[in-house]
């Protein structure tokens, strides 16, 4: 009898990573949700259908990642899908009530807060490789083990690049810039498990309408979770290293 797959989603108590555990656990996955918050946590596997658990994961912290993955050893001796979905896209543009384009205007890299910078990437960017570094022995126990890191088309360089791009100008050195270094890092971890079962691949969601963006965004979860949802159920036939944004829609990095 095939054992039940074991996935920790990071972020998971409200929009994609939400959606993302919801359509998981629908699949007979025991879905492992990850929340700073451990409250929320456990109020967002409520609403789950299936075997959803709340785990305590601030991925900001190392006594909590640490903890987890102690956890999910003890429980299950191995972590067969990580999904690296917690993100966060600034500190200010909320707090002051400003939209997506007043934010750009004092988001420039000439203006941009440091402090904000640093605080995004120890998320976006410290908080996913420091997951992943965690979560790795156990993903090594596992017969057929994916990783999936929540990424964004603004992430890509070769994109952004391009001055016809709709968002070429909303490029910045906060969020845009931590996802183009997510992307780094996934490759440094695509390179590094080249020899081994171990799949990685990067997702992007899209504009989704998220609490990420101030719900301005234009998609809906459940269109945004789509791509994230198939990679993590691909078997291990699957392709690793790619960075997709639907299927057989490949984002240039």
């Amino acid at each position: 009898m095939q054992e039940t797959r074991i996935v920790l989603v990071t972020g998971a108590n409200q929009g994609v990573g939400l959606q993302v555990a919801t359509e998981l656990a629908a699949k007979n996955i025991t879905v492992l949700v990850g929340s700073r918050n451990l409250a929320r946590g456990e109020e967002a596997a409520k609403t789950i259908k299936g075997d959803a658990r709340a785990l305590q994961l601030d991925v900001t912290d190392r006594a909590s990642i640490a903890a987890a993955a102690e956890r999910i050893r003890k429980e299950f001796g191995r972590l067969d899908v990580l999904v690296n979905n917690a993100a966060i896209s600034n500190t200010r543009k909320v707090q002051n009530g400003l939209s997506l384009q007043e934010y750009a205007k004092i988001s420039l890299a000439s203006n941009a807060s440091l402090d904000e910078v640093r605080a995004v990437w120890e998320t976006n960017v410290f908080g996913a490789l420091a997951v992943y570094q965690a979560m790795l022995p156990l993903l090594r126990l596992s017969s057929d083990a994916r990783i999936v890191n929540v990424s964004s088309g603004v992430g890509s360089l070769a994109t952004n690049a391009n001055p016809a791009f709709p968002y070429h100008k909303f490029y910045g050195p906060i969020y845009p810039a931590s996802k183009a270094a997510l992307n780094a890092i996934t490759l440094a971890m695509m390179i590094e498990l080249e020899s081994t079962g171990i799949k990685v691949n990067l997702v992007s969601p899209g504009f989704t309408k998220t609490n990420l963006n101030g719900y301005e965004g234009t998609e809906s979860v459940e269109d945004g979770s789509r791509e994230v949802v198939r990679v993590a159920l691909l078997g291990p036939d699957g392709p690793t290293g790619t960075f997709t944004r639907w299927e057989q829609v490949d984002i240039p990095w």
